[in-house]
């Protein structure tokens, strides 16, 4: 059985977002973002006591890969919600409990208190509105429901050689950091989003970290690859390297020696509290229009 499509006519496609996320390239981002992160997404996931009957939220859903396995978690009885602004590898998922709509969370919020588990991973640093989102993910979610979201902070720990000839930064990283910042992506997001749930008044909050030394030809290596010849063009234009350093660092990128730290991935969770109703996000839910409901929660 295919997965649900709603009515997605009333979403324009946004054109804030960095990365191309349609056709082969984004195919290619999304397999090798599920390789490297999905293990302990899902991890974090099982530690809030994820179990049979529950109905979750995903934002951003990408290729699917988390969205696929909430749906097989949560069965026979549990509900996946899953959105993207591009939802074309959703609409490909068979599981008869997911439902799939094209989304935009910074224009529209989600059905209140509805939800007893909703993830983003790798979303909120990209959009301006990364506030008012993360408050629509907040108000969608029950009394004693959990929120989970993982998100870079590429700034707090850097390649240092001098201090570990392992560790190399070829200049084309600084020039693509350069470029995200100009389009408004919170590079250090990761760091803040502690900070974040506890403002909204959540309980149960805790955080992890990990950084990776990335080598060979492996996942993070081809991702990041991927991103910096999809932002070539700004690169070179930023004027922080000509184009044959460019194509002399993409080279470098191959050899079988080079090592790059990955950016710093912070996963952070929190419960709202059972007592009472929440109001850290009422401000920005009051002016959320009444929606149909998705699916029903019983």
């Amino acid at each position: 059985m295919q997965s649900e499509r709603v009515n997605d006519s009333r979403i324009e496609e946004p054109t804030g977002y960095v990365f191309d996320n349609s056709g082969e390239l984004a195919e290619t981002r999304y397999r090798e973002l599920s390789a490297l992160y999905d293990e302990q997404t899902i991890r974090h996931v099982e530690n809030r006591g994820i179990d049979q009957g529950w109905s979750c939220l995903e934002v951003g859903a990408g290729g699917g890969s988390i969205a696929s396995w909430l749906c097989t978690r949560v069965a026979p009885t549990g509900r996946v919600l899953a959105t993207d602004v591009n939802p074309q590898f959703l609409y490909t998922l068979c599981f008869p409990n997911l439902q799939v709509r094209r989304h935009d969370i910074c224009r529209e919020g989600f059905p209140a208190r509805q939800f007893d588990l909703a993830h983003a991973r790798l979303v909120l640093m990209h959009l301006p509105e990364r506030e008012v989102a993360l408050s629509r993910m907040l108000a969608s979610l029950r009394p004693g429901g959990w929120i989970v979201v993982e998100e870079f902070d590429c700034l707090s720990i850097l390649p240092d050689s001098a201090a570990n000839p392992g560790e190399e930064e070829l200049r084309v990283m600084r020039g693509f950091n350069q470029v995200l910042m100009g389009r408004g992506v919170e590079m250090r997001y990761g760091r803040w989003l502690p900070q974040q749930l506890r403002e909204c008044g959540l309980v149960n909050i805790g955080a992890e970290a990990s950084v990776s030394l990335w080598k060979g030809r492996s996942p993070g290596k081809t991702l990041f690859k991927l991103n910096f010849e999809e932002l070539s063009g700004p690169i070179i234009r930023s004027g922080l390297m000509s184009p044959a350093e460019f194509e002399a660092d993409m080279k470098r990128f191959d050899e079988g020696d080079f090592r790059m730290l990955s950016p710093m991935m912070w996963t952070a969770w929190g419960q709202i509290p059972e007592s009472t109703c929440r109001t850290a996000s009422a401000s920005a839910s009051a002016g959320v229009r009444k929606q149909e409901e998705w699916f029903h929660v019983s």
